[in-house]
């Protein structure tokens, strides 16, 4: 330390300065223009855009005294830098476990109470009732044992028009007895 004189550390401090101002330059002329290729990069996600913005001219800083003295020249040179910052997040993303964040509540659809569940079965179960036996058997064939109209006249006896007819027919009428929808 006894080897260090006043003056080197002058000439520390003042290089130091040079390189602050060059690196102010370099971001006065080309942070908006990379900023905007970074945006396309990431596909408008602006948070991302900006953290590899910061990436970008964090690179700059620690290779400042090796770049062209002229910083108008140095945006091809920031693209590069850029387009390899979003490379490496990429792949970094890709190869660890996604971050836990705090989920915005308001973005999911509300999970319906159980008790309107519950109201939906009855309503449907007593609109049921409204239609003839008939009926609730080729609804039963169709949607709760999940067979194909040709399997329902099949099992049923009756032929596939039949089926089709009373399938709308029993349709028509559970919309009627259930009543209008919020939907």
């Amino acid at each position: 330390m006894a080897g260090r004189s006043g003056g080197l550390v002058v000439q520390d401090t003042d290089k130091q300065r040079q390189a602050a101002e060059r690196l102010q330059q370099l971001y006065d002329l080309h942070a908006r223009p990379t900023f905007r290729f970074l945006l396309r990069l990431t596909l408008g996600d602006r948070q991302a855009a900006e953290d590899l913005l910061q990436e970008t001219f964090i690179r700059a800083w620690r290779n400042i005294d090796h770049l062209n003295a002229d910083v108008q020249t140095l945006r091809p040179w920031l693209f590069t830098v850029a387009r390899r910052v979003a490379i490496d997040a990429g792949r970094a993303r890709h190869a660890r476990p996604a971050e836990s964040t705090t989920i915005d509540l308001a973005i999911f659809p509300a999970i319906e109470d159980s008790i309107e569940e519950l109201l939906a079965a009855e309503t449907v179960r007593n609109a049921l009732h409204h239609l003839s036996p008939a009926q609730r058997t080729v609804l039963d064939e169709i949607y709760f044992r999940g067979h194909s109209i040709a399997e329902t006249a099949a099992n049923v006896g009756i032929p596939e028009g039949t089926v089709k007819s009373r399938t709308y027919h029993a349709l028509r009428a559970l919309r009627e007895a259930v009543g209008p929808t919020n939907e």
